[in-house]
């Protein structure tokens, strides 16, 4: 699992932890029933605290995305992929609704914020 974080980047650890797992399910790199490493073990690898870690992990549980064993692991949940995808979907739309209300109190003609998008998605490495 090929998780990059940013010190320097203003979103918290865990959420790029979270959001980085999220896509993995999302695009079946990490498949239902798949292993994740341990919490400790990710901490090491990324070289951040086991709270931050934890963190993400509980987080993606209580979404639904990953499911927590006690004496077994932390494995990619088996629930239904479709509607993992839908939850995932909500809260883009959820966050696109703020941007666009913003969008339009500056003026922001739809034209300017396609472009906006436009570059901005063709430009982001997932």
């Amino acid at each position: 699992m090929n998780i990059v974080i940013s010190n320097s980047s203003p979103i918290p650890l865990y959420e790029q932890i979270q959001s980085q797992i999220k896509n993995h399910i999302l695009n079946s790199v990490l498949k239902a029933g798949d292993m994740l490493p341990s919490i400790r073990m990710l901490a090491k690898e990324l070289k951040v605290s086991i709270i931050t870690t934890k963190r993400a992990y509980e987080e993606l549980e209580k979404e639904g995305f990953l499911k927590t064993s006690a004496g077994k692991g932390t494995f990619v949940s088996t629930a239904n992929t479709q509607r993992l995808r839908e939850v995932a979907l909500y809260e883009i739309e959820s966050k696109l609704e703020g941007v666009i209300k913003s969008a339009k109190i500056i003026g922001l003609s739809l034209e300017e914020a396609m472009e906006i998008f436009k570059s901005l998605y063709e430009d982001e490495e997932v």
